[in-house]
């Protein structure tokens, strides 16, 4: 040692020792050295340098946990409750405890972060200091101090990690999204046979809801629309897992509705081991024929409309992924008389709430898509977007919003 650790008279650690000290931690800390040789170095302090065989650095990451340990019986250590530790609030010499485990100790010191203990450091067997209780408080705040310093750097490194960690996420999302986008139909036909339009509005960087316009060939189409459960990144990316595999197995199957459904349902199940679900309204439409077959699995009711009689698509099953096998599966058949409208929507429309908490509901868009019936889609969707704005006020939008127009001539 290059120094001397203490006074040998009074055994109070010498200014030029805690200056050494210090300097070792700060060294360590600006080379970057891991959490666990920082704690070795705190180790080497307190039990080669300071002569203490007893210890206890107790700290909160997502549980109270006994981080450093030194000359604690292991059944104590186990019976290690931090209820028992929380009236001590400030560096406190223990006289006695109700606790077995925190009178092992004779000193706890309390460390602070934002006003509120995130640790302890219980010492013992400090005889060996022959210290009176004023040189005590005051050696036992430099090793609070050490200790603070400790702190501050395992907690910088956690938030470095977590800066890693949120940077690599944003770079996935960023990712994802752009592939997301890609999935969506680029370019929705207008022209003598049929006026699709669609407009979404999604609450984050990956959208929950999803519609698309498959041809198949020249006279026959798929349409479809679907929104997952709940909120969040894991949501978003289940729909976009979804997204892809719908446009795999339209590439590389024949279609049949019901292979289709029941293979949709299966994936969808083992990707959210069932605690997600998609529903999903998918519609084959010829235009020979003017048949418009579909499934309706638990999504919102579609509905088609002349601008005056309106029929709602509701044949179909559960939502996918809600149940390992899905319990029932009817295929819905309606004839289109020309010039009909059929309108796709997720439940950010209906369920749009306005400043008096009521919803938007589908009576309130019928009538819109009835009262605009003559506009061509696009104008449309774009108006009953404008009346939505209307309708939430100062209000955002909650959840993924997305409609898809569409009409045949």
């Amino acid at each position: 040692m290059r120094h001397s650790n203490r006074d040998l008279h009074t055994g109070v650690l010498s200014d030029r020792f805690k200056l050494n000290v210090l300097l070792d931690i700060t060294h360590a800390i600006n080379s970057n050295q891991s959490i666990e040789q920082l704690s070795k170095i705190f180790t080497f302090f307190l039990k080669e340098q300071v002569g203490l065989t007893k210890y206890a650095f107790i700290y909160k990451q997502e549980e109270w946990d006994v981080w450093l340990k030194s000359g604690i019986k292991p059944k104590k250590n186990e019976n290690f409750n931090i209820e028992n530790l929380k009236r001590f609030k400030e560096i406190t010499v223990i006289d006695s405890s109700p606790s077995a485990f925190i009178n092992e100790f004779k000193v706890v010191i309390p460390l602070y972060h934002n006003e509120e203990i995130i640790s302890y450091l219980l010492m013992g067997d400090l005889e060996s200091l022959r210290l009176n209780h004023l040189e005590m408080i005051e050696e036992l705040r430099f090793f609070q101090s050490l200790a603070y310093v400790l702190l501050a750097a395992i907690e910088n490194k956690k938030m470095v990690k977590m800066t890693i960690h949120q940077t690599k996420l944003k770079k996935e999302l960023e990712v994802a999204s752009e592939m997301q986008k890609m999935l969506f139909p680029s370019d929705l036909p207008s022209n003598d046979r049929m006026d699709i339009s669609a407009k979404y509005i999604s609450r984050h960087e990956i959208g929950g809801d999803y519609y698309d316009f498959i041809p198949i060939n020249e006279e026959e189409y798929m349409l479809c629309i679907a929104d997952v459960s709940g909120k969040g990144i894991s949501a978003a990316m289940l729909m976009a897992n979804f997204q892809a595999t719908i446009r795999v197995l339209f590439t590389y199957q024949n279609f049949d509705f019901i292979q289709l459904l029941y293979e949709l349902n299966d994936k969808v199940y083992k990707s959210s081991k069932g605690e997600k679900f998609i529903t999903f309204f998918i519609a084959h439409y010829n235009v020979k024929s003017r048949k418009l077959t579909y499934v309706n699995a638990g999504h919102n009711s579609p509905f088609v409309t002349n601008g005056k009689k309106i029929k709602l698509l509701e044949e179909g099953s559960i939502g996918l992924g809600m149940l390992e096998e899905l319990p029932f599966l009817n295929i819905g058949k309606e004839v289109l008389e020309a010039n009909t409208t059929l309108i796709l929507y997720t439940d950010g429309i209906v369920e749009l709430e306005n400043e008096k908490n009521e919803f938007f509901e589908l009576d309130r868009l019928i009538q819109l898509v009835n009262q605009y019936y003559p506009l061509k889609m696009e104008d449309l969707n774009t108006l009953i977007f404008s009346k939505l704005d209307e309708w939430r006020g100062s209000r955002k939008f909650v959840d993924d919003t997305a409609i898809f127009s569409c009409r045949f001539y």
